[in-house]
């Protein structure tokens, strides 16, 4: 009577594991899920991954200020200097989301009032 209950419960877990991978074999090769993650793809190769914090924007001088400043009061968070024409940018930090970006942006906003998340772009 055993031995019937045994095999009984081995055979049935063995249906229910084949049945469920052709099942999700069956979603891996559906097209349009293929598309969509192209599209994302190709959307994060164009606009950037992330998010990061900005200081300011303006004169090189008030930047590297600003910068210097903030090494000390943050010293592990990396700082990013970028140049477009005519203005300089302060951008500090590297989030994969805004959850992550505003949890840090409250900290920074204590000493350094209006900055801003921004999105990383190329």
């Amino acid at each position: 009577m055993n031995i019937k209950v045994i095999l009984l419960t081995f055979a049935s877990l063995f249906f229910l594991g084949n049945s469920t991978s052709r099942a999700q074999s069956q979603n891996n090769d559906n097209d349009s899920i293929r598309s969509i993650i192209e599209k994302k793809r190709a959307y994060n190769n164009r606009k950037g991954i992330g998010y990061r914090i900005q200081l300011y924007n303006g004169s090189e001088k008030r930047v590297k200020t600003i910068r210097a400043k903030f090494r000390i009061e943050f010293p592990s968070i990396e700082t990013y200097l970028k140049y477009n024409a005519p203005e300089w940018k302060i951008q500090v930090g590297s989030y994969k989301t805004t959850l992550e970006a505003a949890r840090e942006l409250r900290e920074i906003n204590k000493k350094f009032s209006g900055a801003i998340i921004i999105p990383i772009s190329k």
